[in-house]
């Protein structure tokens, strides 16, 4: 039967260690792979564990963007101008509020370096620049815009730049094979040359301390539990926890009811094993929320509220927009659009789902909605009258996006629709890996990366920054794990 304990077991009260090496690294997704790499290249002994029946959990199911800049060789192939202050700028915007400052830094400082990285590992990058509103370019295109840089309110603030890498990956299919698998692919095989084993349907229970200090783990594998020993360090990359409901419903309720973005794995256990050995969390009600309409359908119509009227301009981040649905609207949203808009994202290659309501009559329209008389007629009048003027004053759409819708109106209901979900909550952590406790002093021996941490997409989020941020600063809590005396 699984345990569902997660208080740490005193070393005292271990019998037997069944296997003992210097690195132990719960995860093998992006940050963990890139943790053991990082140790096993610093001289130790790495044993990486993971629950599933093999490598990449959540990491391998993604679209693969991560989210670097500053200049890498990638940008500057497409053309792209960027800078480590301007992406620290739009970051910082964009993450927060209550970013980690000193994480911030270090990966927009890094990110040339971290990029280099990447593709020392093998992982392939295509100098061609995908400039359509999609939740994942396809197949031959290796950048992106992938946080709303080129939309209100970040344009104004720092010159738009490109910054979602997306590793090269024939025959993507967006939502079955995407390039997270790529990734993971290249990450793994070079853990393997660095001479790092792995376990897997080998699930970690609890942490085995030693008078505070963290020196193992409880894992079961085929029912039989064992326990094994770290010399150096425990290295917690287990993912988030939006497989769980109880937790889910404590920290963060809105998400309850919505679509995993994940595993089943994803289950916090990671979060409250080091919680119980004294660990500290951060935004444990934050999210990414990934609409649930394609962006270039999206950023072409016109998004309403339960009262018929515009709440964020269409053509930013879909995540923005998500969090914005989902926290400020409770997910009572309408998508409004005509057969033109309809038809253009149609040969775009976009999906465009049948409309709930189809009218030439806005009262029909109205009343079909439950929606007060006159405001609808009103929203697309203020809409139409600025889109024949090239602008937006409300929200400050792009002048790109911006054309008058006309009859028939088609209306999508997504009131209550699920949304796509996955935490951002979670231990806090140093730049260096080293998990906190309530005091903000490290626990010895404990590190963590990953969406298992709190990291760069402290509340808001751009698509990349869990890749990127896993695999940064997994790197960082690899290195520190192995430099740690025994």
């Amino acid at each position: 039967m699984e345990t569902t304990a997660t208080a740490p077991v005193r070393a005292s009260e271990v019998p037997t260690w069944a296997a003992e090496v210097d690195v132990l690294v719960i995860g093998n997704g992006c940050a963990g792979a890139s943790a053991s790499i990082e140790a096993a290249r610093a001289g130790a002994e790495v044993l990486v564990l993971d629950a599933a029946g093999g490598w990449g959990g959540a990491s391998a199911m993604a679209g693969g963007s991560l989210y670097l800049g500053g200049g890498t060789p990638l940008q500057k192939a497409c053309g792209v101008e960027d800078s480590p202050e301007a992406m620290h700028a739009f970051l910082k915007a964009a993450t927060g509020p209550d970013p980690d400052e000193a994480k911030l830094a270090a990966y927009c400082e890094g990110s040339l370096e971290h990029f280099d990285w990447l593709v020392a590992c093998g992982v392939p990058f295509v100098p061609k620049l995908w400039d359509q509103p999609s939740w994942e370019a396809p197949t031959g295109y290796g950048l992106m815009y992938t946080g709303g840089e080129n939309a209100h309110p970040f344009d104004d603030l720092v010159p738009p730049a490109p910054r979602g890498h997306i590793p090269h990956m024939e025959g993507k299919r967006p939502g079955e094979r995407s390039a997270g698998w790529t990734l993971m692919r290249h990450l793994v095989a070079t853990a393997e040359r660095a001479g790092v084993r792995c376990r897997y349907d080998t699930r970690a229970e609890r942490l085995a301390v030693d008078d505070g200090v963290v020196v193992g783990a409880q894992v079961s594998a085929y029912g039989e539990r064992c326990f094994v020993r770290a010399r150096r360090g425990v290295v917690l990359s287990a993912g988030g926890f939006a497989a769980n409901g109880p937790m889910l419903a404590q920290h963060a309720p809105r998400l309850l009811g919505n679509m995993l973005i994940g595993t089943d794995r994803d289950d916090g256990r990671g979060i409250r094993m080091a919680q119980a050995a004294g660990a500290a969390v951060r935004h444990m009600e934050a999210a990414q929320t990934s609409f649930p309409a394609d962006p270039a359908l999206l950023c072409r119509s016109l998004l309403l509220d339960r009262h018929g009227r515009r709440f964020v301009n269409e053509d930013t981040y879909p995540g923005r927009v998500g969090q914005a649905a989902l926290y400020q609207q409770d997910r009572q949203v309408f998508l409004l659009y005509d057969d033109a808009v309809a038809e253009e994202v149609r040969q775009t290659g976009g999906h465009v789902p049948e409309a709930t309501w189809v009218s030439d009559d806005v009262a029909e329209l109205e009343e079909s909605m439950g929606i007060a008389p006159d405001v609808l007629a009103e929203t697309i009048a203020a809409y139409n009258a600025g889109a024949e003027a090239g602008r937006d004053p409300l929200l400050h759409k792009s002048a790109r996006w911006l054309r008058p819708v006309a009859a028939p109106y088609g209306v999508l209901d997504l009131r209550g629709a699920r949304f796509g979900v996955f935490t951002l909550g979670g231990l806090h952590t140093t730049p260096q890996g080293e998990v906190l406790d309530l005091d903000g002093e490290p626990v010895p021996g404990l590190f963590a990366a990953g969406r298992t941490t709190s990291g760069v997409p402290a509340w808001g989020y751009c698509s990349g920054t869990s890749l990127g941020d896993a695999t940064f600063f997994g790197r960082r809590a690899g290195r520190s794990a192995a430099r740690r005396s025994r």
